[in-house]
């Protein structure tokens, strides 16, 4: 080959790497100019609120989750014992039984008891007390589900990777993903019913974690374990409802119409899968299939 070809060639590919950088630049700079634009809309009464200046340090725990709970903490305890964590894990079940009594308390005080109609309730983006309040339960609400990522750990730990499920880390990943948005843009109207929901119904279910922990002398005080799914059902079939009023309702100003398109589809998928469940476990009098039972009921 002649020089003049080499050379032609090198300068061919150079230019051909430069265009690259130059698109990958552009399309870098505008990503950052639509993220700008975006966030410009953010309530400017979460500035400097914990985990709130953008939505990476969010993406990066769960990724970080992800990671430990389906790869990186299965391999390091592969070659030992199980944790022993019952002491640990009563302490936590009950710790967050308390924490879901006090925010089903701040969730009902800072709207759903003292003036929300459960129809057409839109965001308080005021100063008041009272949306204050309701705002400082929805980024507690939110900080809420990075604790409970706990539940997974303990699975790891505890070498029961059976119930380390897609459907049980995909509940828990997104989660705290999709309330950064909530938190964000929407922290209240009704928007919010499904989380008031969610706090009574973990204050039942992690009572009963709780006793379980305590070991089998406290088994038989569990008597009304049969009426868990019964709880989780009735919870999806109300967010969903809920929810679903927004598609029938006339001129409803609420700020973000597509929160609650996720959260009805949310409720939507979760409400088939226990309505499964329920056809399967008791209608047909089976038992139903370990990854299911696992990935679903302390999943919510």
């Amino acid at each position: 080959m002649c020089p003049s070809c080499q050379t032609g060639s090198a300068s061919n590919r150079q230019h051909h790497k430069n265009q690259v950088k130059m698109a990958f630049s552009n399309l870098t700079s505008k990503a950052i100019l639509l993220y700008d634009e975006w966030i410009k809309d953010a309530d400017p009464r979460l500035e400097g609120w914990p985990l709130m200046s953008s939505p990476f340090p969010t993406t990066f725990i769960i990724g970080t989750y992800v990671y430990f709970v389906t790869s990186l903490g299965p391999k390091l305890m592969e070659n030992k014992k199980p944790f022993e964590l019952r002491q640990i894990m009563t302490f936590y079940n009950f710790s967050v039984v308390a924490l879901s009594l006090y925010m089903t308390y701040e969730f009902l005080m800072s709207g759903w008891a003292t003036g929300y109609s459960f129809r057409c309730d839109i965001v308080d983006y005021s100063r008041s007390p009272t949306a204050l309040r309701m705002v400082r339960t929805c980024w507690l609400y939110f900080f809420s589900k990075f604790i409970e990522l706990l539940d997974t750990i303990f699975f790891v730990l505890r070498k029961k990777n059976n119930q380390v499920t897609f459907l049980h880390v995909f509940h828990h990943s997104i989660m705290p993903w999709t309330w950064w948005f909530g938190v964000k843009f929407a922290a209240g109207g009704l928007g919010t019913f499904h989380a008031l929901l969610n706090c009574i119904v973990h204050v039942v279910m992690y009572t009963y974690y709780g006793i379980c922990s305590l070991g089998p002398a406290y088994h038989k005080y569990l008597w009304w374990k049969k009426y868990m799914t019964t709880i989780q059902l009735v919870q999806f079939i109300m967010i969903t409802v809920h929810i679903g009023q927004i598609y029938i309702m006339d001129d409803c100003p609420y700020q973000y119409p597509i929160f609650m398109f996720i959260i009805w589809l949310y409720g939507s998928m979760f409400l088939v899968l226990f309505l499964h469940f329920w056809y399967h476990a008791y209608t047909k009098g089976q038992r139903l299939p370990k990854t299911a039972k696992n990935g679903i009921s302390k999943d919510q």
